[in-house]
C-alpha cells in the first residue's frame, strides 16, 4: 500500500535528542508518538477521557532518521462498548526534502478505554 490509512493526527520532527546508540530514531519514541495520535483519536470519537490497555502487533519496517518529518495516522478498526481499538501507522517525509516521497516505517494496533474522573471504564459516547 502507498498511501497512508486513516486520518493524520500528529505531525512531528525526529531531533537528535530522540536517537538510540546507533544514531536511529529510537523505537520507543515512536511508538510514544503512535500511543499520543492513538489518544487524541480515541478521546475525539468517545468525549471523556480515555486510557492506553493494550499495544499489540508492532512492526517496525523502517529506520527514522534525525530531521524526518514524522506523521501518524489513526483508523478507529473496533468501537467496544467501552474500548476502541486503532490500527496507526507512522510515515515519514525524508530529510533532506529532496521531494514529497513518504513511506510507511511502523504500525500497531493500540486498544484505548473510556474513563470517568475515577478511572473507571464509561460507555463510549455512541453519537
Amino acid at each position: 500500500m502507498s498511501e497512508p490509512q486513516g486520518d493524520l493526527v500528529l505531525r512531528t520532527l525526529a531531533m537528535p535528542a530522540d536517537t538510540n546508540p546507533n544514531g536511529d530514531i529510537f523505537g520507543g519514541w515512536i511508538m510514544s508518538q503512535m500511543d499520543i495520535a492513538g489518544g487524541l483519536a480515541s478521546k475525539n470519537r468517545c468525549n471523556s477521557r480515555i486510557s492506553t490497555v493494550a499495544v499489540e502487533s508492532m512492526s517496525f519496517i523502517h529506520p527514522v532518521k534525525v530531521g524526518d518529518v514524522v506523521c501518524c495516522y489513526a483508523d478507529i478498526i473496533r468501537v467496544g462498548n467501552t474500548s476502541m481499538r486503532i490500527k496507526l501507522e507512522v510515515w515519514v517525509m525524508p530529510h533532506p526534502y529532496k521531494s514529497e516521497a513518504r513511506h510507511k516505517v511502523t504500525e500497531g494496533f493500540f486498544t484505548y478505554v473510556a474513563i470517568d474522573d475515577n478511572g473507571h471504564p464509561i460507555p463510549v459516547d455512541r453519537s
